[in-house]
This record gives structure tokens, sequence and C-alpha cells, in this order.
């Protein structure tokens, strides 16, 4: 039986006595009659990462298309996380629901925290106390700092960066340590309440805080050092995972995200909340909208936050013994001495407890700048002390929408360095 052979490359092939056309020395017979490809007979192949993959930073899956090792196409596949949170706050009391936004993004549970607290005070009306108002304002900025440690260090070990991991997470530690001595708890924080705070700062925490705000830019000048004019970071970096600004603000693309790509938009200074327009800080805009604009974002974003962090301490002193809760028995539990000895005390907290806060019969929405992007808490009541609607606009959910877009034409490396940029967790897109 006669056969073909397709050319390849720029080889001129020839023809046998036999009427076989041949490519010398290298050839791919094909049966008669099979169609001749100009891509070499090429298919597009599926490759799968994920659900378990550490570079996905959490159980996602990427469906991802691929033409040799360019992307064609991704799909990214959710839900394989799901909690219900949503839907397991219209059965719980207000204050009941704050320890399940610390189940959400799980790196900043604090910053979490003070946002459904600040969603509920503005259902029921309540004005916190300026002393309440700084030590959270100094809960969100902790967040900002260790969520932007984890992001920078993972980021790194997932384009081949491991030394600066461990600088990263050292200082993250320090931190840790201070928010366990404030809350008792090191991940699931729950240290909001309607109307205050579950408690005040510890003796000591302004001074280890004040330590740590004078010692952390020296790392975050090592890092700058290691990475920022870095020829293999800024290779696997710079001009890859391009979104403009106009498109960043299509996806309503929030954080750094939007900001890398040129939006100045920050909710800290765009709708002000916790005083933070008596705050000096900057907001970092990037130009390009790639990787590596996102890397400085948010490597600037923790340089402000150390700066907001410092101004919060000094205040914090002038406030020394002021009250952290609205004054309110319906609203705050009577110190527990009290609830002992005193009849009225007890009255209003077996009230608190059994029924709950209750709120007017209306609706409200609180958005707050977490490290991720716009953190949006969304409450309905009906006047009783559960909420009959919760919902929650996620960064990281409305964020990880663009990442098809993203990686349409690079190469399969860059789709994890292009998912690490957009800085997701899991927890709070399958709620």
């Amino acid at each position: 039986m006669s056969t073909r052979t397709i050319e390849v490359g720029l080889r001129t092939p020839t023809v046998d006595p036999s009427g076989a056309v041949r490519l010398e020395p290298l050839g791919v017979q094909l049966p008669p009659h099979t169609p001749v490809q100009d891509d070499l007979g090429g298919e597009h192949m599926l490759v799968n990462i994920g659900p378990q993959h550490p570079a996905t930073h959490g159980v996602l899956r990427l469906v991802v298309e691929l033409d040799g090792e360019t992307v064609v196409r991704v799909v990214p596949h959710i839900g394989y996380l799901h909690s219900g949170f949503e839907k397991l706050g219209e059965y719980r009391f207000y204050n009941q629901i704050i320890p399940l936004t610390d189940r959400t993004d799980y790196l900043s549970p604090m910053a979490n925290n003070v946002c459904l607290a600040l969603a509920a005070e503005k259902l029921m009306g309540i004005e916190i106390t300026e002393r309440c108002t700084v030590l959270r304002v100094i809960a969100c900025e902790i967040s900002r700092i260790i969520s932007h440690l984890v992001w920078l260090g993972t980021t790194g070990i997932d384009l081949g960066a491991f030394t600066p991991f461990l600088w990263l997470f050292q200082q993250r530690e320090r931190l840790y340590d201070l928010q366990e001595a404030w809350t008792g708890a090191r991940l699931t924080t729950s240290l909001t309440r309607v109307g205050g705070l579950m408690a005040d700062i510890p003796d000591g925490f302004e001074a280890g805080l004040l330590d740590f705000c004078r010692t952390f830019p020296k790392t975050l000048d090592e890092v700058d050092s290691m990475f920022t004019r870095n020829a293999i970071w800024c290779g696997r970096t710079q001009g890859v995972g391009v979104i403009s600004g106009p498109d960043a603000i299509n996806y309503s693309l929030s954080g750094p995200m939007l900001r890398a790509s040129g939006v100045d938009y920050d909710v800290r200074k765009d709708r002000p909340y916790l005083g933070y327009e008596t705050y000096d800080f900057d907001v970092p805009v990037g130009e390009h909208g790639d990787i590596y604009d996102r890397y400085r974002v948010r490597l600037e974003e923790m340089y402000q936050s150390n700066r907001i962090l410092v101004q919060a301490l000094d205040r914090l002193a002038r406030l020394k013994g002021a009250p952290i809760n609205v004054s309110d028995p319906r609203v705050i539990l009577p110190p527990k001495h009290r609830a002992m000895s005193d009849m009225e005390a007890m009255i209003f907290h077996f009230k608190q407890v059994m029924e709950g806060v209750k709120a007017p019969v209306g609706e409200a929405y609180f958005g707050v700048e977490n490290p991720k992007g716009e953190l949006g808490y969304y409450f309905v009541s009906d006047g009783t002390a559960k909420p009959v609607r919760w919902r929650i606009r996620p960064p990281s959910f409305i964020n990880l929408a663009c990442l098809p877009k993203l990686c349409e034409g690079v190469l399969l490396s860059d789709v994890i360095a292009i998912n690490a940029s957009i800085d997701i967790v899991m927890g709070e897109i399958d709620r």
C-alpha cells in the first residue's frame, strides 16, 4: 500500500520512483486519504489544575485548554468548599453571625468582623465609641498586613522564590501573637460585637505593636530589594495577566486588582468609615494592570498600613481608659459581676441571650476596604433579632471572574502566576 509523508518545517519533500512523497531523513507516516493539517495534526489538550493543588490556593479547579503550551481558554470550577454561610446567618442573632465571618476570608478575620458589626450598627442606628473606632482601625490594618504577607510569601513560592516566604511569615507570626493576645485566637477571632468589641486590648499590646511598626519596614525593604528589580521576577510578572482600567471596572474588580490597572478607588478614601478620612496615608495606584503592578500595589499598601497603625496607636494613648462599648444595656451585655449581683443587669443579660438584639424593619449595606477588595454585607430585617436575609459581596469571588480573560494566550506556567496575583480565598468564594 502506498503512503505519503507530510512536510515538516521548511524542508522540501522529494518524490521517489514509486510516487510516494518523502522527507529525508525525518517523516511522519500517515494512512492514505488522511487530511493533512498545517499544525502537524496537533489537537488541543485539556488539563485539570486542582481542585487539590497547592498552586490553586484552595479547592479551586481550573480546566485549561492548551494549544501546545499556549492557553486557549481557562474555565474555573468552584463550589467544592460550599458552606452555606449566608443561609446559616438567617437563623442566628446578629452577634452569632460574627463567627461565620471568621471563616469566609480566613486570612483577615478581624476585618470581616468589623464589617459585619458596621453593617448591623447601620441597620440599628448605633454610634460606637471613639476608642472602639480606633481599635477597629487597628484590627483592619493588622488584617491587611497579615493578608498581604501571606499573599506575597506564597506567590513568591509559586514563582520559585522561597527565602522571602520565611522573612514574611516571621513577621506574620509577630502579628498573630498580638492578635491571639487580644482575641484568644490566631485565626477565628470573633473580635467585634454589635455596638463594640468582645474585649479591650491587653497590657503590653500597644508596646508590642509599636515595636512591630518600627521594625517591619526593614523586612519590606529587604523584600523590595529581592523582588522589585530581580530579572527573573520581572520576567515572570511584567506584561503578564494584563487587564486595562476600563475592563477592570466592567468586571467590578476592587482592591489591589483594580488599583493596579490605574483606577484610583479605595473605600477608605471614597466612602470613608471609622474616621479613615482623618488619617494620613496614600493609596498606591498602578499603571499597566499586570502581575508586577499588583505586587507593587500590595507591597506599598503594607507600608501605608504601617503608617496608619502608628497614627492609631498615638490616638489610642490619648483615649486610655475610655469605654469600648456603647452604654446601652439592650445592645451590650452587662459585666458579668453585675449580672451576678444586680437584678436589673441580670434581666438585661437574660433578654439579650435568649431574645437577641432586635433590629428595626429595613435593610442596610455596608462596604469596607478589605485586603482583597471591597467586602460588603447586606442585611434585610423584619424587625426580629435575626436577619431575614444576609448577603455577602465577596471580593475574591468577583475578582476571580476575570481569570479567563487574564489567561488568554499566555503560557501554562503563567496561569499559576496569574491565579496567585488575584489573591483569592476559597472560603469567601464558596460561601
